[in-house]
């Protein structure tokens, strides 16, 4: 059981696998045995912590639905565009992106929540500007919703040239993710708190885009979409 190191400070969950999983290091200080012997379970700060299948889990009996603020679910990753990244035209491939997008919005997503995280949906990808061969990605994810047992995670890609340093957005993307428990259910989700401008646009629009895809899937009538219904209301 140490193949990868997962350790809980401060009531924060840091991930051995990019997904939000991992082995509990045994010999970790931040980490101590129950006080009723147990093969799979550890307290850290008052949180009771599950090992199940070599998988973490915060027990329900200690998790609060307290609101968690935007900023706080910010994950950032960085690459080097290779040439087995890219295509014909040297450029990165739609598909890789989009599994470094899936990677670090799983990431995000499980700071959040403090979860295993799955992926339920992608809502949009846009394409704006192609990634060369050499060129750094810079990708930035943070939650922009959450809802009952889903939240929304809006992505954003950045290149940057090695020559110039020049800095460019030519991405962007919102994932959609599902927590687990130990037995595999979907669970509640947090409440997610925004502050900045930028963060209140997002967390409205987002609410728009469930609306709208629950419309498309049967699941709502147009006229109970009030958010959404808004946009096309035209004062006479």
């Amino acid at each position: 059981m140490h193949d990868f190191v997962l350790r809980l400070q401060n009531g924060f969950c840091g991930f051995g696998l990019v997904l939000g999983f991992g082995v509990v290091n045994e010999e970790a200080n931040d980490v101590e045995e129950s006080s009723k012997p147990s093969d799979n379970k550890y307290n850290m700060q008052g949180f009771e912590v599950l090992v199940f299948h070599k998988t973490l889990f915060l027990s329900n009996k200690y998790r609060t639905m307290t609101g968690i603020k935007a900023k706080d679910t910010l994950a950032i990753a960085t690459y080097i565009v290779l040439p087995n990244d890219t295509n014909t035209l040297t450029n990165l491939m739609g598909g890789q992106l989009l599994n470094w997008m899936d990677i670090i919005g799983a990431v995000c997503a499980g700071r959040f929540c403090k979860r295993v995280v799955v992926t339920a949906s992608v809502s949009n990808v846009s394409f704006q500007q192609p990634i060369q061969l050499g060129n750094v990605v810079t990708l930035e994810a943070k939650v922009s919703r959450s809802f009952t047992k889903s939240c929304e995670v809006f992505i954003e890609v950045y290149k940057e040239s090695q020559l110039t340093g020049i800095k460019i957005k030519c991405n962007e993307a919102m994932y959609t993710f599902v927590a687990l428990n130990e037995k595999g259910e979907t669970v509640a989700m947090p409440e997610l708190i925004p502050e900045s401008e930028l963060e209140q646009a997002r967390f409205d629009a987002a609410l728009r885009r469930k609306q709208l895809s629950l419309i498309l899937a049967g699941r709502m009538q147009p006229d109970e979409a009030k958010e959404l219904k808004a946009l096309f209301d035209i004062k006479k």
